[in-house]
């Protein structure tokens, strides 16, 4: 590894990985949780910068992304208690989204997620999500979420259904390159 961007990725993984040890939504949780915020902005901003952006450093940031949602749906779900139908809905979102990752190995015999805007902007609000229930604990909330994710995953599901080559760093199904 080449890059302090590519440590910066792993240090996020480790850091994801305590959270499954914390109680959700305490301070020591929130402390982790913006130290594993910063660090996704930081390595993409580094590498980006020192110009030693790199596929490891993609995968690194889609795994360590993933590894997130993966410990945070089941530390938070008790405390979100969604409603059967908003269960439903994050359920679909996650088919499709494991449908663009089953494309994406298929066609391209890779893993890799995009870095779409619509991504991006679902990324943000995932990581604001704790701390905007906090604040406001509301249905609306969680459909506002779920309506971007949704966008989002589709988006990312017709971009590799129909490119010829994988494009991590494709801002829009509605911008070429």
């Amino acid at each position: 590894m080449k890059s302090i961007a590519n440590y910066i990725s792993i240090a996020r993984i480790a850091f994801v990985l305590i959270l499954v040890l914390i109680k959700p939504l305490s301070i020591t949780f929130f402390i982790i949780y913006f130290i594993c915020g910063i660090s996704d902005i930081l390595d993409g901003f580094i590498a980006r910068k020192t110009n030693t952006a790199s596929k490891l450093g993609e995968k690194l940031d889609s795994v360590a992304d993933l590894i997130m949602i993966l410990v945070l749906i089941p530390k938070l779900y008790p405390i979100i208690n969604p409603t059967v139908k908003i269960l439903m809905w994050i359920i679909i979102i996650g088919v499709i989204r494991g449908i663009s990752v089953i494309v994406v190995f298929l066609k391209y015999k890779t893993f890799g997620m995009l870095h779409t805007y619509a991504n991006k902007i679902t990324g943000f609000m995932l990581f604001v999500f704790p701390v905007v229930f906090c604040i406001f604990p509301s249905e609306v909330v969680i459909h506002g979420m779920c309506i971007i994710a949704s966008i989002s995953a589709v988006e990312e599901l017709v971009i590799n259904l129909s490119s010829n080559e994988f494009q991590a760093n494709k801002k829009s199904i509605f911008k070429t390159g």
